[in-house]
């Protein structure tokens, strides 16, 4: 008879425990969210948000170094332009907010990834993620007009330097216009960071004040996914894989850890998990009132991100993890 196995014996010591550990979380897993505004010397914490900023180019710079210095591999750009018009113009514009950033940052500090949210949500007038038909206040944005300015946005980007692209807007062929509009451009090296399975979530209300990306009527419940679905998430990633995404981006990710795991489960590519505004603000708000260990929670979060099967997390809480892993 085999003796009965005990595993409270691999637990006994810190060393054991961290010997047997089957995640970890490492500063190279992290990519910071940044918030660019147009101005000089610009910088506004989100009251929603605490310790996260909206930032001009000059001051996006000094933070980009900062995070590269914590040894932080990428950061994400996203853009909040000085007017916003129909035609999502700023998105697309060589001059604007997100170009600039871009181009900036990868001066200052060119080991430092580049990856930049390809969305429309903050250059329209409305604050939905592409054209809307004329007259329709339902918010159901037309698919394939879109696609252009997506397509458009991408090569701007890139063009500016932005090392990988990550489209978020959920409309269907976004990966395969994107990609063809990036070949033909010239830059058949940059790969596409999908967001392939983003949900119409609650969540993502602190990230609308830092990005000022409130739809101004309707919803975005016509092209961002059903909480309530999990096989639809299979089909979204089976058709950005075939449309050419190099990762993909589940979003958001504390309740959605299921989806992770399914879809790290079919397929063998990147995996990515947003850590939203929502799950981030939550966490602070507990902690700066003194009821959680900030770090403990954060921490733990992260692992089970990681146990899910995440290969990158995006989370604003990156800068605080990398300090907190240098000890």
């Amino acid at each position: 008879m085999f003796p009965t196995h005990r595993p409270r014996r691999l637990r006994s010591h810190p060393q054991l425990r961290r010997m047997v550990r089957e995640n970890v979380v490492a500063t190279s897993d992290l990519i910071y969210p940044l918030f660019a505004v147009p101005g000089d010397s610009f910088s506004q914490e989100v009251k929603s948000m605490p310790g996260v900023y909206q930032l001009s180019v000059d001051k996006i710079v000094e933070e980009a170094k900062e995070v590269y210095d914590l040894g932080i591999p990428a950061v994400i750009l996203f853009g909040i332009p000085e007017t916003k018009d129909e035609d999502a113009t700023g998105a697309w514009h060589d001059c604007g907010i997100v170009q600039k950033a871009t181009a900036a940052i990868k001066k200052a500090a060119p080991e430092l990834i580049v990856i930049v949210d390809t969305c429309l949500c903050e250059y329209t007038s409305h604050g939905h993620c592409g054209y809307l038909e004329v007259g329709d206040l339902s918010g159901r944005v037309l698919n394939d007009p879109t696609l252009e300015l997506l397509k458009k946005t991408a090569v701007s980007q890139a063009q500016a330097g932005a090392d990988i692209i990550a489209p978020s807007g959920m409309m269907d062929g976004f990966v395969q216009a994107i990609r063809s509009g990036l070949d033909e451009g010239g830059f058949e090296e940059i790969p596409i960071l999908s967001y392939a399975a983003k949900y119409a979530s609650a969540y993502y209300g602190p990230f609308r004040d830092a990005a000022e990306s409130a739809p101004q009527f309707g919803d975005r419940r016509t092209y961002q996914m059903d909480p309530a679905n999990g096989r639809e998430a299979l089909k979204e990633i089976e058709l950005d894989i075939a449309e050419g995404a190099d990762m993909l981006m589940v979003k958001p990710a504390l309740a959605y850890m299921d989806i992770i795991w399914r879809i790290k489960e079919a397929c063998d590519l990147p995996v990515a998990a947003y850590n939203v505004s929502g799950e981030y603000s939550m966490i602070k708000a507990a902690a700066l009132n003194g009821w959680i260990d900030e770090e403990k929670v954060v921490m733990e979060t992260m692992t089970s991100f990681k146990r899910a099967g995440t290969d990158l997390i995006l989370t604003y809480h990156a800068k605080d993890i990398a300090r907190w892993l240098q000890g």
